[in-house]
């Protein structure tokens, strides 16, 4: 061990000069035991601290004594003895320090507000012992950590078993990584240096307090050095990071969770202070500088970690201290995991209101053992768990996401296995028995349930008033028959004698296509009714809703059936647009309305309204019917797949129409090519919607080949092959990146292979893409996405997820718009590996950051996912002599961007950046679809047990397509960059080549440069 720094740490601090302790402090950044403290509290460690030496059996403090110092151990052993045996317990609890001035510093700890409960006892080890005490060093850390610790689960639960009581109570202290020590200490440095107007000593509670911050204060000094916060709940989300990794402590309640009020908090390192009655030091002029050019990365760090703390502090409040807006996040959080996707939207919101956080630091918890009673159920937000049974050892692991303990609830059974903790840092959701057995109560008790001949045809739910304030409705529809389900809509959802409502869902020409609804109950089952009920089957429902027998109702009772079912089908035509047309069996139909409302107006004197909505309507459809004449579609939209594997383009367009994308219609042609084994092919012109069987028996046809046994398939650029059943339909427009289409006797598949152009480009644009603005690329860029984005229809997502939807609709659109997100991302790629120089690589890379930036900004964030992607494949990520290139600058905006992108906690980061945004907006579309999937796989159509459909899951389906909506409720307006090159670059990128094989990227990305040895 160094005698320097020990000989300097034997003066008192008064006698230390300022060289010396700048020894001391070099020495103590080296110990990795102090790696969680910031700078500036070794600075102070250094200033403040002295050396001890003590010798076999000296006792330093015995239970119960105030608390005045803590220790750090350099060398020999201590024992900390429990007080009532002392004698027993001599060695089993010994702390050891080294003698390589790496001290052991986790055990050895005196409270400053709080008296011990064991007593430490230098050991017989070695002769003597050195320990480093300092004065209130870090008293109040300690205390402020046990106090999130026992607050880390927010409500005890009365348990009998103990095991389970004490595993839930266990204390939590918290991990300050280098990172966040790092960036603690940077922004403390930078509030001394503001001097007195935010950082004051203040007199709390009859004693002065040093360096103590008001709240507000707080947040409105944050705002003002950094434009990284979009407001000022932003800011409280980075403030709430450092309050539960114990960096700031609130001194004037235990309040968990951040306030921007006239609340006093304090930077932990700086409670020493209170204790030194003289003039403490500042930072250095050096120090501050170095925090001014580090401040943004300080803020970064710790805003990556803010949404998990705010969640976390919401989760420690006491059920009834959550408000409206807390309990709103919690359920968000819900909603998300897999484990709770089958549970009602109800059931979710009560969880949400009462279930409690906990967490386990350590691996090896046991959260409740075999044969224990149950009194609680758990849901894994972070880590995992081994599930054990007696005889038998670990049998499962279960991991973020998952569930246990509910069995043991519902039977009123003990536990079946024991739970341990697998890793660190395990946290929890919990709710306990009292809990989930009022839930499951009260959800009963609110449900009602309408039968015929015995069975269940629907079941709703009572509306809970939201905000104090009525509902309109009382009721919401959880499960039901499709026909009834439709007769509870047209009653409650449609009165007619309800102006206000009448007002909303009568739309003129220009409202064709908005949807205002005060209720979701229609816009989901509009949205979604292709799902449980065919086409005909609604019109059938519909016809006999409207002619109802009037010759024994009543005259107003007859009015109000008859508006109720035309405002409907209004709704229907205004929400779903052109696919209601696409169905030949409702041309019929609004025709038979048109004239049955034209003899109910006279003879009844009413439905005036009523009859200029089906007027509207009915001239839609015949504008319909023009488009798709024969001698219209001769003269109509073309559109074609390019040999080259380029995305599908516009080969020609109706007469009158812009030269811009448009929607991609079932009666549209195609012009595409289908190869043979040997590399022959036929060019082919046919409907989008033709099916995979005619497209074969038009190419055999074509080709010479015998009709009997031939398959369709794609041959990717992989050599992957995959057959196409015949019923599929729209095929040219859903093949990869540089698929083909191959046809072939199915006991010849293995002859077909790639064409030799499929492979992709053999160099690169890089010096075309130098001569175009990059603002000019996302902005051409962001105009084609958002034309593909816009023709995306709601249908075409439930017909990608949910396979089994008939008859089968196109979704031509869609395919287009995620192959163009994949083209995006390997255009990043292949271009970065064909660039044969260093230079070429670091200008793309700097040039692909801004675009990325650029698109960002454009809050076009399927292509700013795309290139970010792109930047992080595995083909680029490893080229690290450009990397090294690129200025820091732009490295870390990329790592910024990558923690927008980062999928864990569901894409937690990339959702709330997203929820503060306005329209126009163009998602991250695999996302959406993620989340549908997610719903659909989730959640059964049709309920196992009653037959009925569960409309829960149509609800949630349609949540996210209204997403779409939301996001296309404002039409896109950026203003164009400086033209300088508007066709080169929109013809650059119409005719994009990549490659999209990774094995040859990766192959591309070693060859520029080798892996070094």
């Amino acid at each position: 061990m160094d005698s320097e720094w020990l000989n300097i740490f034997e003066k008192r601090p008064r006698d230390r000069s300022s060289k010396e302790c700048e020894v001391l402090f070099d020495s103590l950044r080296k110990w990795k035991s102090l790696d969680r403290f910031s700078v500036g509290f070794l600075r102070r460690l250094s200033a403040f601290a002295y050396l001890e030496e003590l010798g076999d059996g000296v006792t330093l403090y015995r239970k119960g004594d105030r608390g005045t110092s803590w220790y750090l151990i350099l060398s020999g052993e201590i024992a900390a003895i429990p007080y009532r045996d002392q004698n027993e317990a001599r060695n089993k609890n010994d702390l050891t320090g080294t003698a390589n001035g790496n001290p052991n510093v986790a055990h050895f700890q005196q409270h400053s507000k709080s008296v011990d409960s064991m007593t430490p006892v230098s050991s017989p080890v070695h002769n003597f012992s050195r320990s480093v005490s300092s004065k209130h060093l870090i008293l109040q850390n300690l205390q402020n950590s046990e106090r999130r610790g026992s607050a880390s689960s927010s409500r005890t639960p009365s348990r009998s078993n103990s095991t389970e009581s004490s595993s839930t109570q266990s204390t939590v202290l918290p991990e300050v990584t280098n990172d966040q020590a790092f960036a603690s200490s940077i922004l403390h440095m930078l509030l001394l240096e503001s001097g007195n107007s935010i950082v004051r000593d203040r007199n709390v509670q009859g004693r002065i307090v040093k360096r103590t911050l008001i709240g507000s204060d707080l947040v409105d000094w944050l705002l003002s050095i950094s434009s990284a916060f979009q407001n000022r709940s932003h800011a409280c989300s980075l403030l709430q990071v450092l309050l539960e990794e114990g960096v700031l402590e609130n001194i004037t309640s235990d309040a968990v969770q951040f306030q921007d009020r006239g609340v006093l908090y304090k930077f932990t390192q700086d409670s020493y202070l209170d204790d030194f009655p003289d003039e403490v030091p500042l930072p250095s002029r050096e120090e501050i500088r170095e925090a001014e050019t580090r401040k943004d990365d300080a803020i970064s760090i710790l805003l990556k970690k803010a949404p998990d703390a705010v969640l976390r502090a919401i989760l420690r409040k006491h059920p009834e201290e959550r408000t409206q807006e807390d309990v709103e996040a919690i359920y968000e959080e819900l909603v998300h995991i897999s484990s709770l996707s089958h549970l009602s939207t109800s059931i979710k919101r009560e969880l949400a209101s009462v279930i409690a956080f906990e967490s386990h630091p350590k691996p090896g918890t046991i959260l409740f053992q075999q044969g224990d009673e149950g009194t609680s159920w758990y849901v894994i937000l972070k880590g995992s768990v081994n599930v054990v049974i007696h005889g038998k050892g670990v049998v499962n692991m279960l991991k973020e996401g998952e569930d246990f303990g509910q069995l043991a609830l519902v039977n009123n059974a003990p536990r079946a296995a024991t739970i341990v903790t697998r890793e660190q840092g395990c946290h929890f959701l919990r709710v306990d028995k009292d809990d989930f057995n009022r839930i499951l109560r009260d959800v009963e008790a609110n449900t009602v349930r309408l039968q015929e001949h015995g069975k269940d045809v629907l079941v709703l739910e009572k509306v809970p008033p939201s905000s104090g304030k009525p509902s309109m409705y009382k009721y919401t529809v959880m499960a039901g028959v499709p026909s009834k389900m439709l007769e509870h809509l047209l009653e409650t959802r449609l009165d007619s004698r309800n102006l206000e409502t009448r007002e909303e869902i009568i739309p003129g020409k220009s409202s064709i296509g908005s949807t205002l609804t005060t209720d979701y109950f229609l816009d989901d089952y509009l949205l979604t009714y292709i799902l449980f009920m065919p086409t005909p089957q609604l019109i059938s429902e519909l016809e006999k809703n409207y002619r109802i027998d009037s010759s024994s109702q009543d005259r107003e009772f007859v009015i109000a059936n008859k508006s109720r079912v035309v405002q409907f089908v209004n709704q229907w035509v205004a929400t779903i647009r052109d696919p209601v047309f696409d169905e030949k069996c409702t041309h019929e139909f609004f025709e038979n309305l048109l004239v049955w409302l034209k003899e109910d107006s006279e003879a009844l004197l009413a439905l005036e309204e009523e009859l200029e909505m089906i007027e509207h309507i009915v001239a839609l459809l015949n504008d319909f019917r023009a488009q798709q004449s024969p001698n219209k579609r001769k003269l109509g939209q073309t559109w074609t797949l390019p040999s080259g594997g380029q995305s599908v383009t516009l080969f020609s367009k109706h007469e009158g129409e812009e030269d811009r994308q448009r929607a991609i219609r079932s009666t549209d042609d195609i012009i595409f090519r289908v190869y043979c084994s040997d590399h022959t092919y036929c060019t082919l012109r046919l409907p989008i919607s033709t099916s995979a069987e005619a497209i074969k028996n038009s190419a055999s046809d074509k080709l010479g080949l015998k009709h009997s046994d031939l398959v369709l398939g794609e041959v990717r650029s992989t050599g992957e092959k995959i057959i196409i059943p015949n019923s599929d339909i729209a095929i040219p427009t859903g093949l990869s990146i540089n698929g083909r289409l191959f046809i072939s006797p199915r006991e010849h598949i293995d002859a077909m292979t790639p064409l030799p152009d499929q492979e992709g480009p053999s160099d690169g644009t890089g010096s075309e893409l130098e001569m175009f603005s990059t603002r000019e690329l996302a902005y051409f860029i962001t105009l084609a996405d958002w034309e593909h984005f816009n023709a995306v229809h709601e249908y075409e997502l439930l017909h990608h997820v949910c396979r089994d939807v008939k008859p089968k609709r196109i979704k031509s659109n869609l395919d287009i718009f995620l192959r163009r997100f994949n083209e995006l991302q390997f255009w990043i790629v292949t271009e970065i590996c064909l660039a044969g120089t260093l230079g070429r690589r670091v200008t793309l890379l700097r040039k692909f950051i801004k675009l990325a930036a650029y698109c960002k900004e454009y809050q076009n964030l399927n292509a700013f996912f795309a290139i970010v992607m792109g930047l992080t494949n595995v083909a680029v990520s490893r080229l690290t002599q450009s990397w090294e290139r690129v200025p820091s600058k732009l490295r870390k905006l990329l790592a910024e961007f990558e923690s927008l992108c980062d999928p864990s906690r569901n894409h937690r980061s990339y959702r709330i950046a997203v929820s503060k945004l306005q329209s126009p907006i163009i998602p991250f579309m695999p996302l959406l679809i993620k989340d549908m999937t997610f719903t659909n796989d989730g959640n059964s159509t049709v309920q196992e047990a009653s037959g009925l459909i569960n409309f829960e899951k149509m609800h949630l389906l349609a949540q996210t397509l209204r997403t779409l909506r939301f996001c296309r409720g404002r039409q896109l307006l950026i203003q164009p960059p400086t033209p300088r090159s508007e066709m080169e670059v929109q013809n650059y990128l119409r005719n994009l080549r990549v490659i999209d094989n990774q094995r040859i990227l990766t192959g591309l990305s070693q060859r520029l440069e080798p892996k070094r040895q």
